[in-house]
């Protein structure tokens, strides 16, 4: 329970002004960000003290005891009008700071939130594995629970999480939803991944795939008849399939390579712009479907032909980010600046054919 009057009256204003986030460092005041810009409020920097104060009354002693010992800690809170947030805390000169990420309590449809309608068909795969990845701050949690309530309006079926931390609370619809949340409910990723294999589910999500281990659970799992959705951070569909297979060696990077190309059913790589007028931010993706010649490139290691494979699979419904980058610029939903800012291929964009 949040008690601090002043972390109340931040808390209220992020609300207010619309803000995905709010940051809170000692000698700078107040920091909203809104539409992916940093905002400082009109208002005194904020002091070590005042920090302090306010990160003690969201942690409970069990959560005080972990950030005294780890020097961070990420938790999930309920606040009377911001509603669920993800609070991230960290230590600099010895006090702690925090950053606060709202979650919002509704979930978009897929045209609010810009996605593509292949991914509809992906989550309605009866097994598998199914990556959502991009840097910090490109909605991949967003996604994840869109598909997430997809499945849930749709099959009956069990559907378990494991998240760091719960960010969006699923009510029980067609499916039976059960939320675990690390360090309140599991104590790791890896041993609620393996555990979770035993509570009969039929779609496991797992909030970010980071290590061998969790990999190699995770593709077990979509190879023997679940469904798989999964986070990582990777810029595109290419560097998460290398990032995937390159934590492995040897004989056991053989094995994976294998699984991978038996079980993935797609990836969806994704990054938040600001759109044209600045007033709010448009996604871009990349989406790889795992048809027949993906599979084949994935199995012999071929890697570096997935982005033309991918470009000569439109009518599969496949994009690349060049390509989608490129369409939104046409239809003046991001800058020219922007577009090729984030371009891989920048001088390749400028030549596009209009």
């Amino acid at each position: 329970m949040i008690n601090s009057d002043n972390l109340n009256r931040l808390l209220t204003a992020v609300n207010d002004c619309g803000a995905s986030d709010l940051h809170l460092v000692a000698g700078v005041p107040p920091a909203f960000r809104v539409n992916g810009e940093i905002i400082i409020a009109d208002e005194d920097a904020l002091t070590e003290d005042e920090i302090t104060e306010m990160a003690d009354s969201l942690m409970n002693e069990q959560q005080r005891a972990k950030f005294d010992s780890e020097w961070e800690l990420c938790i999930s809170i309920l606040h009377s009008i911001a509603g669920r947030v993800r609070a991230t805390f960290y230590r600099r000169n010895n006090h702690p700071e925090m950053s606060l990420r709202i979650c919002g309590d509704k979930i978009s449809t897929r045209k609010e939130l810009g996605l593509p309608e292949r991914l509809d068909e992906l989550a309605r795969k009866p097994n598998g594995l199914v990556l959502i990845t991009g840097p910090t701050g490109a909605g991949k949690t967003t996604t994840l629970n869109y598909l997430l309530d997809l499945i849930n309006n749709e099959r009956r079926c069990k559907i378990v999480t494991i998240e760091d931390p719960v960010e969006f609370v699923h009510e029980n619809k067609r499916a039976i939803v059960v939320q675990q949340e690390v360090l309140t409910d599991v104590r790791s990723f890896n041993r609620a991944l393996i555990h979770v294999l035993r509570q009969d589910p039929d779609v496991i999500v797992v909030g970010e795939i980071r290590d061998h281990e969790a990999i190699s659970t995770a593709l077990t799992a979509a190879e023997t008849g679940h469904l798989v959705l999964a986070t990582m951070h990777s810029p595109n569909v290419s560097n998460a399939l290398e990032r995937i297979i390159g934590v492995f060696e040897g004989s056991a990077q053989k094995q994976i390579v294998l699984q991978l190309s038996n079980s993935l059913q797609g990836i969806i790589a994704q990054d938040l712009l600001p759109a044209a007028d600045r007033t709010h931010r448009i996604l871009a993706y990349e989406l790889l479907i795992a048809t027949g010649a993906v599979r084949n490139l994935i199995r012999e290691n071929q890697l570096h032909h997935l982005e033309n494979t991918i470009q000569m699979s439109r009518k599969e419904g496949m994009v690349l980010m060049d390509n989608h980058l490129y369409d939104l610029y046409c239809k003046c939903a991001i800058s020219y600046d922007t577009a090729v800012s984030r371009a891989r291929h920048p001088d390749r964009f400028t030549k596009q054919p209009n």
